[in-house]
């Protein structure tokens, strides 16, 4: 009996561990973030970038764009940007260099921040990812994900659109909102008014009444 609960404690753990080493290897994946990115519209992209080397920092990421209208770099102390264009000027990549010394040590991440626009009115947008290292060591992050849904080994930076015209209805919202808050505002300020006004009256019959008890 113990032996079995012995063997079962070992292969628990051994399961834990490898679950917990398959999440430390899909969290090191480059990455990228767009809250609320919508088809056809802007939006602000974050590239999340870590080291995977124990032995060598990060000290370049270059990223393929659709061909934006346009593409703004975020001013990151440390690091030079360069957007490259066609001869339409759609920004067709991106590329963030390490100043000399500075670079993305291991165990530590980066992240690369991107103003884009108009995005392509797809469901999906990939960004295929290069990141080199101060070794030398050079990664590519362009694998697309197969239809069975399995992760590969170096997965392309990828986003999910919303449906084009569904940040106008954020719009909508956050308008409505402040109308919402505006009306309210307003009814505030007239009750407290007529609380004031109520108080005074109220203060002036007391006066009265004492006056004419005093006469009386």
């Amino acid at each position: 009996m113990k032996s079995l609960i012995t063997r079962a404690c070992v292969t628990l753990a051994a399961t834990g561990s490898a679950v917990l080493l398959t999440a430390g290897i899909a969290s090191a994946h480059v990455t990228v973030d767009a809250p609320g990115a919508a088809a056809g519209g802007y939006t602000v992209l974050t590239f999340k970038v870590p080291t995977e080397s124990d032995t060598a920092s990060t000290t370049k990421v270059s990223v393929t764009l659709p061909g934006f209208k346009s593409a703004r770099t975020e001013p990151l102390p440390g690091w030079t940007s360069t957007i490259d264009k066609d001869s339409e000027l759609q920004a067709t990549s991106v590329t963030w260099t390490a100043d000399p010394g500075v670079g993305v040590a291991p165990g530590q991440f980066q992240r690369f921040v991107l103003s884009v626009g108009p995005l392509p009115k797809e469901e999906q947008v990939s960004f295929d990812a290069v990141q080199t290292y101060s070794d030398g060591k050079v990664v590519n992050w362009n694998q697309p994900t197969p239809a069975d849904g399995t992760e590969p080994e170096y997965p392309a930076p990828s986003i999910m659109l919303a449906a084009e015209g569904s940040d106008e209805h954020g719009s909508a919202t956050t308008e409505t909102s402040a109308t919402s808050d505006k009306a309210s505002d307003t009814t505030a300020r007239w009750l407290g008014g007529a609380g004031l006004l109520v108080g005074i009256l109220g203060l002036a019959l007391g006066l009265g009444a004492v006056i004419r008890s005093k006469q009386s």
